[in-house]
Formats: structure tokens, sequence, C-alpha cells
């Protein structure tokens, strides 16, 4: 399986969506949307706001089913 790296987070304030290239190795906790400069944070039960806010789940979760933050 191929692990996706880009993912467009789009804002639940005020529904901007921009491309973003996530990390590899770590999970992304905070994102200021560049819109409307809300800071984003991950909902509950959720690693990062990839997973929250975006297409696709980060890639820890893409690799292993599980959240870097179990690590």
């Amino acid at each position: 399986m191929t692990t996706i790296l880009k993912s467009t987070l789009t804002c639940p304030e005020c529904g901007h969506s921009t491309e973003e290239t996530m990390p590899i190795d770590a999970c992304r906790w905070f994102h200021q949307c560049k819109a409307c400069k809300k800071i984003l944070k991950p909902k509950t039960g959720d690693c990062c706001v990839y997973c929250s806010y975006g297409t696709v789940a980060c890639p820890p979760v893409q690799e292993s089913g599980s959240c870097c933050q179990n690590d």
C-alpha cells in the first residue's frame, strides 16, 4: 500500500480548503486556517488535524491503523 502524503484540510469555521503535505513520522495537532486564522485542533478521538479535517488520514494511521500518539 502506498502512503498518501497530501491531504486537503477544510476549516470547519469558514470552509476554506488548502492542500497540505503531511509529515510522515509525526501527527500535527494544530493548524491555523489561512483564511480566518482559526486554530484547528483534533476532534475528540482523533490523533491529529488531518484525521479530523482532512481528506486523507495521517501517514501513521494509514500505515499502521493506529495513532502516532499511541507509540
